[in-house]
């Protein structure tokens, strides 16, 4: 990270309980240090014992981005980021509508056949990321399946989570993928409005379909990160915190880019 990237982490940064008295043990190498070499091994989709000898030992590294995804520090510093992000483009930090979509990407022979699975419609074999955005793209839930789970069904866990962390979110755009039953369980249970946009059928070819290119762009941004082109991960929590890691990266840039 640059100097002025490093600034605009630090001020989302989350405060570990060490830090507050809470009990602990403080860090051992500095927290520049230890993002750094997270975001490189994210950016760069080298394994963990490849950690270059310029970050300190892969084995540190990675007991730190594990206890952040355990203690949730690394979804703090996710949301204190989109929400100085929306705030930058003039919106609320509480976003009040989303767009649904997922994604079929193949596993690496290390994931576990017990997670992975065959996507029959896009004849792709390992995991699925099902994620939520807002109206400008930013992740707001991210959820990792086997491919042969059905998008439809993945929504349900995946919106109750949203719901449950999102109160003023009342409509949600998703593909033709998510019609049915799903809608109507939506407006009872969470009083969502789940807003379906069809393709029509008299295009042919390539359209930019409303709302929809929003988290098919996002889709696109995690694709830059060499870490989440494959499944390289055995647990699908350890999957979400690369995509929460991939966005951190790019919204830090984007605010650093600003203050530049």
């Amino acid at each position: 990270m640059s100097d002025t990237e490093w600034a605009v982490v630090r001020a989302a940064f989350p405060v570990p309980a060490w830090m507050n008295g809470r009990g602990g043990q403080p860090e051992g190498y500095c927290h520049r240090q230890m993002l750094d070499a997270v975001r490189y091994l994210v950016a760069g989709g080298i394994t963990w014992r490849s950690m270059p000898a310029d970050f300190p030992p892969w084995g540190r590294v990675y007991a730190f981005a594990r206890r952040w995804r355990l203690k949730g520090l690394l979804v703090e510093l996710h949301d204190r980021l989109r929400a100085l992000v929306r705030e930058d483009a003039g919106r609320d930090p509480e976003p009040t509508a989303a767009v649904i979509d997922a994604q079929s990407l193949r596993a690496a022979p290390s994931v576990p056949r017990s997670t992975s699975g065959w996507d029959g419609g896009k004849r792709v074999g390992g995991r699925k990321r099902h994620i939520v955005v807002d109206s400008l793209g930013l992740l707001l839930a991210v959820m990792v399946t086997a491919a042969s789970v059905q998008d439809r069904h993945a929504a349900q866990p995946l919106l109750e989570r949203l719901r449950e962390r999102y109160r003023k979110i009342t409509l949600v755009w998703a593909d033709g993928g998510y019609a049915g039953r799903l809608v109507g369980w939506a407006a009872e249970k969470l009083r969502v409005t789940l807003q379906i946009v069809k393709r029509s059928d008299d295009t042919s070819g390539f359209v930019v379909l409303p709302r929809r290119w929003v988290v098919e762009r996002t889709l696109s941004w995690l694709m830059r990160s060499r870490r989440l082109v494959r499944d390289y991960e055995t647990l699908p929590e350890v999957h979400e915190a690369m995509v929460l890691w991939s966005m951190t990266m790019l919204m830090s840039r984007r605010r650093a880019r600003k203050r530049a």
